[in-house]
């Protein structure tokens, strides 16, 4: 008979003494658990200690937690969490280095437990901690895990980064500590606010340029969270934080100072107002950060880590974005100076064939019609009317600018090359350059926020210092080809566009590393190209559609099906590593889920790195027979994702995120990496059930499959045409001599 799903079997270990083999009733209170395990081991005030896990973070175990205990785990018999920090506390504020450097080392590793955490803070240890920042006393290996402990108390979330330093600026030594050691170095006015000392002293790290590795990483770290917390704090870390000693962190071999530095940068332009945002993408040009971050990080030795992509990523965002204000401003016809543009669009082409003697306004008035008209303008009367209509607005015009003036032989060419032809297949510079402008504002997402998680940047908008310029001249150029290819006309203008959509997305797609590489790309998808890609991809869709293949093809699909199923079930049997949700900044955590060869039992259990090769089902410590799956559920339905604050609710995680509901009301919880793992386990634990598979790879690969089948089952009625009905059963013969008996 099987034990009760209330009872775990478990081994408890206490320092010199033989561990305890126990069982643990989840339905007893935790502390009459406790006093019974302290009774074994003749211990009095068990309401002094608590049981933590023996492996992986060693977390404290409480009534909420508690369930997650399995059959087979180690326990450690330790002190309670507030005798813990207690202990701790008086020990870092010891007078012993060796005592105090040793505290710190626990109090870092410790701190990353939200029990451990909250009694800690609540015994203001956080004011501690900010004390022995704010000396300056300590360094090297001490300060670093000062700054670790710190960091990972605040991120709990459990105290406001505004009231920070509230408690302990108010005491007058404190403020008297602080006045002595930086007057005449700093207003009087910033040494009264609250977080005015401390943040000086952890920017202080960051300016030394031979601080230690880990202290920097720590330093950047909190002025990020500081910067993303609060404005108040954004705007004294803006002050004294300076882009060219950021940048200078961009310089060395380190990655992970490189991601912090980005990550800081990053947090800086997010928060900064408006009208700043531009004055320090100014200074970031000044000090060549593009091409620092070119030479120095993607084109440096090491590969790009996840993190680091990311925040890539965000800068090319928060870069782009600064476009948002240029694409919504609508062009004022009234206003000269644009309207000065314009004529100096129709100055660079025109000019050398306009007379500059004539003095009839109306002559002018029509010669300047006309001109309009063959640079493409959709008014020609009034063309700045064209550009009214956000988005593009008036960042249509600047690229059309840009194009005139920094690549005047090409502008001048497309615009006269069409101008010239009186076969109705003109293409019309003025109204594909305002509607490429907006397909590429619509393919680069410019003036959305970044998303969390995203690594999707691109390398070659870090080569050229006015990489959206020369980009929409390339495009251009595209697009002007593509028209020819078409032998489009003004009817025609819709399609143009979609085929140009579909080449700049295609070649964006290969990761070009630069913009000469983005050319040869797009080369190489000419329209013929486009079609013939097209056609592949109908293929499966559009072959074939008669009554006779139909009933083939629905024969064939259950075949096709169960093979999917049968790969599905060898990919979980392989299993698959799955990170668990956390502060990004911490340690990643990793756990390891495969299923049994008979397919009856999943096996799952934590890892303290990524695998390397296949992980052996004893080391699985935690199971789940399958017949005691209810359900899979995935994105906003699963437990996980309900618990998490909006922070983590992003569109990534919750497309990536699924569960499974087991008895008794019990949920494991998964992250895939990425989608092709979500889809192969979402199918697999589906079919394990009984369930339809019903993701987007199992429709691929459905389509794929059953295109191959189909096509090597008719390769003998190649050019045949099938027909609509089988053919009439023909007549008996009116004998049968015509056969032939062997021997």
């Amino acid at each position: 008979m099987p034990p009760p799903s209330d009872i775990v079997k478990v081994a408890i270990e206490w320092p010199g003494a033989n561990a305890q083999l126990t069982e643990i009733d989840q339905k007893k209170p935790l502390s009459s658990i406790i006093r019974e395990v302290c009774d074994g081991w003749s211990l009095s005030g068990s309401e002094q200690f608590a049981l933590r896990y023996a492996d992986g973070p060693q977390l404290y175990i409480t009534e909420l937690s508690r369930s997650e205990i399995k059959n087979g785990t180690i326990l450690r018999l330790a002190i309670s969490p507030g005798r813990a920090a207690r202990q701790l506390l008086e020990r870092v504020q010891s007078h012993g280095i060796d005592t105090r450097l040793e505290a710190l080392k626990e109090l870092a590793k410790l701190s990353a437990d939200i029990t451990f955490a909250t009694e800690f803070i609540n015994m203001e240890g956080i004011t501690v901690l900010a004390r022995l920042v704010e000396s300056g006393t300590n360094f090297g290996e001490m300060l670093a895990f000062t700054l670790t402990a710190f960091l990972e108390l605040m991120d709990h979330g459990i105290v406001s980064w505004e009231l920070l330093s509230l408690p302990f600026i108010k005491q007058v030594s404190g403020v008297l500590t602080g006045l002595c050691r930086w007057e005449g170095r700093v207003p009087i006015t910033f040494l009264l606010w609250p977080q005015g000392a401390l943040l000086l002293e952890i920017a202080g790290y960051v300016n030394q340029p031979m601080v230690d590795v880990s202290i920097l990483q720590r330093s950047l770290a909190i002025l990020e969270s500081m910067v993303l917390n609060s404005q108040s704090l954004y705007q004294r870390v803006a002050h004294e934080i300076t882009v060219g000693q950021l940048i200078g962190h961009l310089q060395v071999s380190n990655q992970e100072i490189q991601t912090y530095a980005i990550a800081l940068i990053n947090a800086l332009f997010l928060k900064a107002p408006e009208d700043r945002r531009q004055e320090m993408a100014s200074t970031l040009a000044q000090k060549h950060l593009r091409s620092i971050i070119l030479n120095h990080i993607i084109r440096g030795n090491r590969p790009i880590k996840a993190e680091m992509a990311h925040q890539l990523y965000v800068l090319q965002v928060l870069t782009f974005n600064l476009l948002e204000e240029r694409m919504m401003t609508k062009m004022d016809p009234s206003d000269q100076t644009q309207r000065d543009i314009i004529f100096e669009l129709r100055r660079v082409v025109f000019d050398a064939e306009s007379d500059p003697n004539s003095s009839s306004t109306e002559k002018r008035k029509t010669m300047y019609t006309k001109d309009y008209k063959m640079l493409g303008f959709t008014n020609h009367v009034n063309p700045a009317m064209d550009f009214t209509q956000t988005p593009p607005g008036m960042l249509a015009l600047d690229n059309m600018l840009y194009l005139a003036k920094g690549h005047q032989d090409t502008y001048i060419r497309i615009v006269l090359e069409n101008s010239s032809r009186e076969d109705k297949h003109e293409c019309p510079f003025g109204r594909c350059a305002i509607e490429l402008t907006r397909m590429l504002c619509e393919i680069l997402q410019v003036g959305e926020l970044p998303n969390e998680g995203c690594n999707d940047y691109h390398p070659m908008f870090f080569t050229h210092d006015r990489a959206w310029e020369e980009f929409f001249c390339v495009c251009i150029q595209l697009l002007n080809k593509t028209w020819k290819e078409m032998r489009a006309t003004a009817e025609d203008f819709n399609k143009v566009m979609q085929v140009v959509r579909e080449q700049i997305t295609r070649a964006l797609g290969m990761k070009p590393n630069s913009l000469d590489q983005f050319k040869v790309k797009l080369r190489g998808l000419s329209y013929s190209e486009i079609l013939r890609l097209r056609q592949s991809e109908r293929m499966s869709q559009d072959d074939f559609q008669s009554p006779p293949i139909i009933e083939l093809r629905e024969r064939i699909q259950p075949e096709i099906l169960e093979l999917i199923k049968q790969q599905r079930f060898n990919r979980l049997c392989e299993g698959s590593c799955f990170r668990k949700i956390g502060n990004r900044r911490r340690q990643e955590k990793f756990w390891f889920c495969r299923l049994s060869l008979n397919h009856k039992v999943l096996h799952y259990g934590d890892l303290e790195e990524p695998p390397q090769g296949e992980v052996p089902f004893e080391s699985l410590t935690d199971k789940i027979p399958v017949a005691d799956i209810k359900s899979v559920v995935t994105g906003k339905d699963c437990p996980h994702m309900k618990e998490k604050s909006a922070l983590k609710q992003n569109k990534e995680v919750l497309e990536l995120a699924f569960s499974i509901l087991h008895d008794p009301d019990e949920a494991l919880n998964f992250v895939a990496t990425n989608k092709y793992e979500y889809c192969i386990w979402t199918d697999g634990l589906s079919a394990l059930i009984g369930r339809e598979m019903g993701s987007e790879l199992t429709r691929s690969d459905l389509d794929t499959l059953l295109s191959m089948e189909m096509k090597l089952r008719l390769l003998d009625l190649e050019n045949i045409q099938i027909p609509e009905a089988p053919p009439p059963i023909p007549k008996e013969p009116s004998s049968y001599n015509f056969v032939y008996h062997y021997g």
